[in-house]
This record gives structure tokens, C-alpha cells and sequence, in this order.
């Protein structure tokens, strides 16, 4: 079982999360698993396996507590007073089923603020699914709902903590529930005392001083991967940016991942490169069919600070970065342009963009002004966050996952954003909208189908 430092304290970056949490809409985030269920699925037994699981995972029975002055960052301890089910429940899909349904389920739960009080987290299993069109039986699918707080764990924290909920291959059985007294050895252990608290505190603080030399590097990698949008004229305004509500609509498209990268590849692009342009392209015919003209568009991606993560070490560790991506153009020639711009966006140390924005952000949240500015920034149009997924088929519960769809959310004025998570030789592309601020959503999806197909088919 993953060990834990005796002191587990959130990261600067998530102090940035915590301190800017002032919108309508918690920051909360989490996926989608769709499920073959055709050979079965018992929920109560189901529901049994994955409460075992998840002691596997010690920060999902740990809440996050506010330390006193002069004690350092807010800490993860074990709660005592944990119980599973204030977390864990089923729910049988509302009709008519399909994706749109279990979608409209996600949005509920995302919009839900978890209590500070709990570990920050919930799951829901649906039954029923189905595939929403005739012929089809609802009880072909299901879907389990993960969701999460932010600062529980970025994107790739969230994989890791999703490999230890699947099904693994050295279990007797999918059902199996064995195990469960090593992981719960030693749990809960005893909140810190203050006086333990301040000692690593100090430690912490000492450590930093070492690492100034680093860590002003790491702001001056923040400057650079900030160069063109520090100083530059704000955005132009348009209907992508206006502050939004509290309600969330999700819509997906799912590519096949081989085609994806052979696109990229021939033109010395990645798979990212290839989303990023054909977002560039769908903002573009989305504001003309809206009356509004935009040939480019600033593009907010994150660039995770490590290559992969542990359950022993989740939280975030990623900076954005601001890419250019052109809408109009031969459509090679602006994927030529999104590549270059990546790749020196590469240059800067990831994650560097945190370092100099944390503190900056973390400030106006203190003077109450963090939610005027991210309700009127016109710095950036959308964010558009993409992770490698799990290469091989997974199960949960015995039963196949067919599909994982990634789940963020807009903020502040930007109406529109988009995840993106490969799995098994698919790409699942999510897109993200306040309903109200984006009432075309679907013509959306349908306008960067259009540019997927275009960019794929005409390598």
C-alpha cells in the first residue's frame, strides 16, 4: 500500500485552486466510465467492491483541514469519521437513457459543492443505460460517475487513482473483496498537534530557501512561456467570453486515436496539436454562424509538471500555457502553426506559468477581486486540458469499460471548454458548456466533427 510523508500538506498549485475557488460553479472535475453490462452487474456487490477499493487509496478517506496562523498549508488527514456511504451510491438511469442522460446526471453532481467537512469526493453507479436509441435493451450498459474536487488530484492523479479501482488481473475475481485488513492498518491515524505542525512548517520553509535558486528559475521559465501574453492587447470581445452561471451541459465525440496520430505525424504534429487546431477551426465557424468575426484563438493548456503520478502523491502539478491556434487558413498550415507554437511552449519548464501566476492569483483572491477578474479577463478564449490515457481495455466489476469520458468545466467568462483522454485506441473528446451563456452547444460539436473529419481524412 502507497505510504504517506507524516505531514501531507496540499502543493503551491493547489493552494492557487483553493484560494481562487470564488465562482458559481465549484472546482470540481472527474470522468465517466460507460460499462458493458450485458453479462450482468449486481450493484449491491458492486458497490462492495469498489467501498474495499478505495482503501486502497488513502486520500479518498482523508478531508482537508485549515492549519492555525504561522503552521504552514492546509493538511490531509485521515477522517475518522469516515463512511463510505455518504459517498458511494446507485441510481437507475433516467429515462430515456443513452449518453445525454447520464450526462445530464454528471452536471448535477459537478455542480454539487463537496463538503469541506468529508474527503472530497463522490461516485455514482447508474444502471440502465443503455444506448438511448430503439432496439437497443437498457440493461446493455452502465455508467460509474467519479467526481472530485480539483485539488484532490489533477488529471493525471485522477488516472491513478482510477488504476486502483479497475479490475486487476492477479484477482481471484472481479468481486473480489479481499485485502482489506492491511489497507485499513494504522487508519485513522491522529491528526498532527499544532506544535508538530509548526515544526514542519519551519522544515518546509527552510527546504524552500534551498531551493530559491530553482525555484526563481522556475518563474523565469513562467515569464517565458508567458512572453506573448504578457503585455499583449487584450482579446478583442466576443460571445466566448461573458460570465457564467452555475448550470453545466456536456456533449463528446469520440475519434479513433491510430488516424489521430497519423494526421499529427504527418506533418510533424502530435495528437494535441491536431485538437488544437481543429478547436481553432469550430470557434471560428461557431462565431460566424453567431454574426461575429475571430480569425484566431488563445488557447489555455496545461503542461503537467511530472510524467506520471502515484495515489501516494496526487494533487496538482501542472501549468497552463497560452497557444495561438489560427480559424482561418488552409487547414495544414494552421496545424503548422499550433505544432511551432507547442513545441516552444515545450521549452519553458513545465509547469513554470504556476509559478509566477500562483502568487499572483492567490493576492486578488485575499483582496476580494479574483472573481471581478476572471469575470472579465480577455487574455485567454477557452482551456483545453489532454491526457494519455490507459492503452489497454479496462474492467470494473467484471464488466468491460467501453468508453472514459473526462469531466471539467468552464469558469469565470470562458462558456465553452474542452478534455481530452485517450483510451484503449480511442480518443474521447469532451466538450463543456454553460447551457446558458452556450445554448449552441450541439451545433459545437457538430462544427468540430466537421474539422476532426477534414484534418483526418485528408492526410
Amino acid at each position: 500500500m502507497p505510504t504517506l510523508s507524516p505531514i501531507d500538506r496540499v502543493s503551491v498549485d493547489d493552494l492557487m485552486s483553493l484560494a481562487t475557488e470564488r465562482g458559481s460553479a465549484p472546482m470540481q472535475v472527474g470522468a465517466v466510465l460507460f460499462l458493458d453490462s450485458r453479462a450482468g452487474l449486481d450493484t449491491e456487490a458492486a458497490l462492495g467492491v469498489l467501498a474495499e477499493r478505495i482503501r486502497r487509496v488513502p486520500r479518498l478517506r482523508q478531508r482537508l483541514v485549515d492549519v492555525p496562523i504561522g503552521c504552514g498549508r492546509p493538511a490531509w488527514v485521515d477522517d475518522p469519521a469516515f463512511d463510505v456511504a455518504n459517498h458511494l451510491s446507485s441510481r437507475v438511469c433516467p429515462a430515456p437513457g443513452g449518453e445525454a442522460a447520464v450526462f445530464d446526471v454528471t452536471a448535477g453532481l459537478l455542480g454539487a459543492r463537496l463538503p469541506r467537512s468529508r474527503p472530497l469526493w463522490t461516485a455514482v453507479l447508474l444502471t440502465g443505460v443503455g444506448a438511448g436509441a430503439a432496439g437497443t435493451s437498457s440493461d446493455d450498459r452502465a455508467a460509474l460517475i467519479i467526481v472530485f474536487h480539483h485539488v484532490l488530484a489533477d488529471g493525471m492523479g485522477g488516472l491513478a487513482v482510477m488504476s486502483h479501482l479497475v479490475d486487476r488481473p492477479e484477482e481471484s475475481s472481479p468481486l473480489s473483496r479481499e485485502g482489506a485488513g492491511a489497507a485499513d492498518r494504522g487508519f485513522p491515524r491522529p491528526m498532527p498537534s499544532v506544535g508538530a505542525l509548526a515544526r514542519d512548517a519551519w522544515a518546509r520553509r527552510v527546504r524552500a530557501a534551498q531551493r530559491l535558486p530553482a525555484t526563481l528559475a522556475r518563474a523565469a521559465g513562467g515569464l517565458l512561456a508567458l512572453r506573448g501574453s504578457i503585455g499583449a492587447p487584450r482579446l478583442a470581445r466576443t460571445s466566448l467570453n461573458v460570465p457564467t452561471g452555475p448550470r453545466r451541459r456536456f456533449v463528446s465525440i469520440r475519434l479513433d486515436l491510430a488516424e489521430v496520430l497519423a494526421a499529427g505525424h504527418a506533418h510533424h504534429a502530435t495528437v494535441n496539436d491536431v485538437v488544437l487546431t481543429a478547436i481553432g477551426g469550430a470557434l471560428h465557424r461557431l462565431l460566424e454562424q453567431r454574426g461575429e468575426q475571430q480569425e484566431s484563438f488563445i488557447l489555455s493548456v496545461p503542461f503537467s509538471g511530472r510524467r506520471q503520478a502515484s495515489v501516494g502523491e496526487l494533487g496538482n502539478q501542472s501549468g497552463a500555457i497560452p497557444i495561438r491556434a489560427p480559424g482561418v487558413g488552409h487547414l495544414f498550415t494552421r496545424l503548422d502553426a499550433v505544432a511551432a507554437a507547442t513545441r516552444t511552449a515545450k521549452l519553458a519548464p513545465a509547469g513554470a506559468s504556476t509559478a509566477l501566476l500562483g502568487p499572483f492569483f492567490r493576492l486578488l483572491a485575499r483582496l476580494g477581486l479574483f472573481q471581478r477578474f476572471i469575470s472579465r479577463q480577455r487574455t485567454i478564449h477557452t482551456f483545453v486540458t489532454n491526457l494519455r490515457g490507459p492503452g489497454e481495455p479496462l474492467a470494473i466489476f467484471g464488466c468491460p469499460v467501453t468508453g472514459i469520458v473526462p469531466l471539467t468545466g468552464p469558469t469565470g467568462n470562458v462558456t465553452v471548454s474542452f478534455a481530452v483522454l485517450s483510451y484503449a485506441g480511442g480518443l474521447e473528446v469532451t466538450l463543456a458548456a454553460d447551457p446558458d451563456a452556450c445554448p449552441d452547444l450541439p451545433a459545437l460539436r457538430t462544427l468540430l466533427e466537421h474539422e476532426f473529419a477534414t484534418l483526418l481524412h485528408c492526410v
